[in-house]
């Protein structure tokens, strides 16, 4: 299995139709042994009672607006857990109506907030699990982005600004990360129809034309985008970082 003995954290949990989600039952199947965090703003009992399907799974509560609150999670999983082989970073919040107004309207504290949430807190995450010495060597971080990043993807607005600086943190993360030997990469997924995906305008008409245009005529699914992430946490990926890679069935590789 490629992540037999392995620890994975995986953070910004949220329900069981979540990419996270997606990510976390791959690495298990794989032979990980899976860590969570979610926000404070979630429900514990909620968290706890759905990890149940992941033996000894165990779940930690982070605000990633607050460093204090990401060390002090972070050394609690250390001496809890001992270093980990890898995260995946699934933390990512705008304003409802940032998204929902046209991108123009986008308050300079709501423009605030979504960078914060969706691309600092990546940088901070990496920062601290660096200082604190929570990573192993070889230790592979994915964080998770989408092609409105790259163009203007209708209704998702100040979130396509947030996933082009978590980009581009990533390639001056590597740089940094590298000297410890730690990767980092995104995996940019196509759209999936999860909680999340309902603050996006007319997303049902998103998922209608991926499945048109792209060159596999359907749209990804969160055990797809989970198993590119076992990869990329595995040795098989030991020469890969930096980089951003569309799992998207080629949708992003269509013209006109």
């Amino acid at each position: 299995m490629l992540l037999e003995k392995k620890k994975i954290l995986i953070m910004g949990i949220r329900n069981k139709w979540s990419i996270a989600w997606g990510v976390a039952k791959s690495a298990q199947e794989n032979g990980a042994e899976l860590i969570f965090t979610y926000s404070p703003m979630e429900k514990q009992e909620k968290i706890e009672e759905f990890i149940k399907e992941i033996p000894n799974a165990k779940a930690y509560p982070c605000d990633v607006a607050e460093d204090s609150s990401i060390q002090e999670c972070l050394e609690k999983i250390k001496n809890t857990h001992g270093k980990i082989d890898g995260i995946l970073h699934s933390i990512a919040h705008a304003n409802t109506e940032d998204l929902r107004n046209d991108f123009i309207f986008t308050t300079r504290s709501g423009f605030a907030h979504a960078s914060d949430i969706s691309a600092y807190s990546l940088i901070a995450i990496s920062r601290i699990a660096q200082q604190i010495q929570l990573l192993k060597e070889n230790a592979s971080i994915v964080a998770l982005t989408y092609y409105g990043s790259e163009k203007s993807v209708e209704g998702y607005n100040i979130m396509g600004v947030a996933k082009a600086a978590l980009e581009s943190s990533i390639q001056y993360l590597a740089k940094d990360l590298g000297k410890a030997g730690i990767r980092i990469n995104a995996i940019s997924a196509g759209p999936i129809k999860t909680l999340s995906a309902k603050g996006i305008k007319d997303f049902g008409s998103i998922l209608d034309i991926v499945e048109k245009r792209a060159p596999l005529h359907r749209n990804v699914t969160t055990k797809e985008v989970g198993d590119t992430a076992s990869f990329l946490f595995s040795y098989m990926a030991s020469a890969i970082t930096g980089e951003v890679i569309h799992v998207d069935n080629g949708f992003s590789t269509v013209g006109v």
